[in-house]
């Protein structure tokens, strides 16, 4: 048995579909799968389920309330997990943020 699981993180001008990097080795199979926009995350989590992945972790760059959307989206049945930073490390995510404008204020609530 194969379990699967994937990341999903943003990152402009991809499609979730062309641009995912997917490793499949020793019984695991992993999906690096992007959205263009964040707003796209939970329908791209429901298709993941779809087809079969077991487990979905989102990038930390992605706000609470879209993880809360991404849970909804795909149901009970499939575990969410939402990458957050270490206090020491808040600064350096808030720097990231604002260099590639994947800020809270970018985002839709």
């Amino acid at each position: 048995m194969v379990v699967s699981w994937a990341y999903v993180y943003e990152h402009p001008d991809t499609d979730p579909v062309v641009d995912r990097v997917v490793i499949d080795r020793s019984g695991q199979r992993t999906l690096l799968v992007p959205v263009p926009e964040a707003s796209m995350a939970a329908d791209v989590a429901r298709a993941l389920v779809e087809e079969g992945v077991e487990l979905i972790e989102l990038c930390g760059g992605l706000p609470l309330p879209l993880a809360a959307a991404v849970t909804s989206a795909v149901g009970d049945g499939v575990p969410v997990g939402h990458v957050t930073f270490a206090v020491d490390s808040v600064r350096g995510a808030a720097a990231y943020s604002e260099r590639f404008g994947t800020g809270q204020a970018d985002r839709p609530s």
